[in-house]
């Protein structure tokens, strides 16, 4: 299975975690049977949104810790270029290029928690390219591993 993340399940993915996101990465990572495809966009966002203030007083990451954290992703997945295509999630378009990274990687799910991924529309747009749309609680359900 291939799946792609956006930043709100990896930035709590941390090595300070085991919540759901944690063990879904965990459990993607060590198994070379599934592949976790990313892009050098969403690696920018989870550096970007784990310095945020509100998410620096609940994670408490230097930016060496951010950064190595990063750096783990970087080295578990297989980072690709997403094209640039036709809005989809027209609630907020800075999400497309997670759904065009998915796309590029031929993904088989795209693990998500922000709504907008959820909207109707997208879920056509995704379901045509077969991509399931899933938080990490149901990621974890689908694999066994929850």
């Amino acid at each position: 299975m291939i799946v792609t993340f956006d930043a709100s399940i990896l930035v709590r993915a941390t090595k300070r975690s085991n919540g759901p996101a944690r063990r879904v990465m965990n459990a993607l990572a060590g198994n070379n049977e599934h592949v976790i495809a990313l892009s050098p966009y969403i690696l920018g966002e989870v550096s970007r949104v784990l310095a945020y203030p509100r998410l620096q007083a609940i994670y408490r990451l230097t930016p060496d810790e951010i950064q190595e954290h990063v750096e783990f992703l970087r080295s578990v997945a297989r980072i690709v270029e997403p094209a640039v295509g036709a809005a989809v999630v027209l609630d907020d378009p800075d999400d497309d290029p997670v759904i065009y990274t998915a796309i590029a990687a031929g993904a088989d799910a795209l693990c998500v928690k922000d709504k907008h991924f959820y909207a109707p529309s997208v879920l056509a747009f995704c379901a045509h390219e077969d991509i399931q749309v899933m938080d990490d609680v149901a990621l974890l359900a689908f694999l066994g591993a929850g």
